[in-house]
Order: structure tokens, then C-alpha cells, then sequence
């Protein structure tokens, strides 16, 4: 599996409801709503980076709410 972290700028007073709405999709680990320069911190999974580039914008991308975000792969060293 391939991991992520996706970092999530909202519009204001959106996290919540963003943190909501990504926990359901498939695919998703995790979502957290935080504070600092993002609002949604996101742990997601997929078989390969095109799986997860797909989860990212297919899905991730389309709730309603958000302003940008920002993928980081995780890397095995």
C-alpha cells in the first residue's frame, strides 16, 4: 500500500464538516481537524500513487469546503 499524508486548507469555519465528510470516503485512514496553517490533516491509503492520486482528486478535492491541499507521500527509507 501506498501512504499519504494530505494536508487541507478550508474556508472558514469549514473543518469540521471536511473532517466529516473525508472520513467516510474509502481509502481514507484518517481525518483530523487541527489548527496552524492547515485545518484537515488527512492519513490516506491506496495500492498504487495513481490509486492515491485518484482518491486525492476524484474525491478528496470534491468536498465541498476546501480550499487547497497539499500531498505528501510517505516514503520508506
Amino acid at each position: 500500500m501506498i501512504e499519504a499524508y494530505i494536508l487541507i486548507q478550508t474556508v472558514a469555519g469549514k473543518a469540521p464538516a471536511v473532517t466529516e465528510a473525508i472520513s467516510a470516503i474509502p481509502g481514507v485512514v484518517r481525518a483530523k481537524s487541527v489548527t496552524g496553517p492547515y485545518d484537515v490533516i488527512v492519513r490516506a491509503e491506496g495500492p498504487t500513487v495513481d490509486d492515491l492520486g485518484r482518491l486525492v482528486v476524484a474525491q478528496i478535492q470534491r468536498v465541498e469546503g476546501i480550499y487547497r491541499t497539499l500531498t505528501c507521500p510517505v516514503v520508506e527509507l
